[in-house]
């Protein structure tokens, strides 16, 4: 992948949240996104990993050899007794149709992160919620693109006012998904909203709080008859002075140059753009770049960045869950409570679609 790579967190030029002492982490789960990101960007924060359990348990083997984890369950239940004597953090990365059975099995009080979704409908996202409040987990959603160096740069520059009131945002997204690398999708009624541009209403949320409404259409392409939704059109409804824009295309195969994975944020006082390299040629990827402008200077800058999506903002959000543990008055901005909310976004995203829009009177 050719993003810009790091090979200590003294690198980082902006550090997702981490707590000062890592606790111990559970696996439950070792499928690709655990092997090829979590472990990755855990062992580049310093987070020990003394467990691991999986269904398929030479799956969960070969992660452990891989990654030097020293301990292999064979039972959910095993897993479950390792990180309770080690006070450890459960990373739970299953199919999120088996979230809430995975936590209903952990004991009260523990810490927990979650892959998203949260659940796959807005009934499975109050389910879990409901069950994160019973048992009094201190739990939160790997929604980890608003945790990625280049996001912490924007928050920042927008946070010191560098560009003023923001008035206007749109991620654009066009290019070619290898869809075969998630089989898994094929037979779902809800795919690309639920398992893609979820990571940008999110990101978009983590930026300028919760819409009060959504238009939307997700669709199929002719040539990807297999998959329930492959392009998306979302317009968030932040009121009259701001207006939120996605545009998502993942059938463009026309080759390479005119791919684009841009999010563009105006202000009243100057803009940033910033280019997200993992989705061009994904999962090839290209550099990522952070630039603004201000009508201070009539000059594009750059903002040097180190690190990226993958693997890094995957430290932010379980770093983040460890500084809540330590201290419950912290602000963790992957808390299940405001994943919920993103969840709450995404369900009126399909609702607008499934609706449909406002019929076109021709009436002479």
């Amino acid at each position: 992948m050719a993003v810009d790579n790091v090979s200590s967190i003294d690198e980082l030029t902006y550090v997702p949240e981490m707590p000062e002492k890592p606790r111990p982490i559970v696996s439950i789960g070792t499928g690709g996104i655990v092997q090829g990101s979590h472990y990755p960007a855990y062992k580049l924060a310093g987070y020990p990993v003394i467990a691991c359990y999986d269904v398929n348990l030479d799956n969960a083997k070969k992660a452990a050899a891989d990654w030097g984890v020293p301990t292999v369950c064979e039972t959910l239940e095993d897993a479950v007794k390792v990180g309770v004597e080690a006070g450890a953090v459960f990373d739970v990365a299953v199919p999120a149709n088996f979230t809430r059975e995975i936590l209903e099995q952990l004991p009260d009080g523990a810490g927990v992160l979650m892959q998203k979704p949260m659940g796959e409908s807005i009934e499975e996202a109050r389910a879990i919620l409901e069950v994160c409040h019973r048992k009094n987990l201190t739990a939160g959603v790997n929604f980890q693109l608003r945790q990625a160096p280049y996001m912490i740069a924007v928050r920042k520059l927008i946070a010191d006012g560098v560009i003023g009131q923001v008035v206007d945002i749109d991620h654009r997204l066009v290019g070619e998904q290898p869809w075969n690398l998630w089989p898994f999708l094929f037979p779902k009624d809800r795919v690309e909203i639920n398992y893609h541009s979820i990571h940008y209403i999110d990101n978009i949320r983590s930026l300028v709080g919760d819409p009060k409404a959504v238009y939307c259409k997700t669709m199929q392409h002719p040539k990807m008859r297999e998959l329930a939704q492959t392009r998306t059109a979302i317009i968030m409804d932040y009121g009259d002075d701001l207006r939120v824009n996605l545009h998502i295309n993942f059938n463009h195969n026309y080759g390479r140059k005119y791919q684009e994975s841009t999010l563009k944020i105006e202000g009243l006082e100057g803009a940033i753009r910033v280019k997200l390299g993992l989705m061009y040629d994904y999962p090839e990827g290209e550099p990522d770049s952070v630039e603004y402008i201000t009508f201070k200077d009539d000059e594009w800058k750059t903002v040097p960045v180190r690190g990226s999506w993958f693997n890094e903002a995957f430290i932010g959000t379980m770093g983040g869950l460890m500084k809540k543990l330590d201290d419950p008055s912290y602000e963790y901005m992957n808390s299940v409570e405001d994943a919920f909310h993103t969840m709450c976004v995404v369900e009126a995203c399909y609702k607008s679609s499934a609706d449909g829009g406002t019929p076109v009177d021709y009436t002479e």
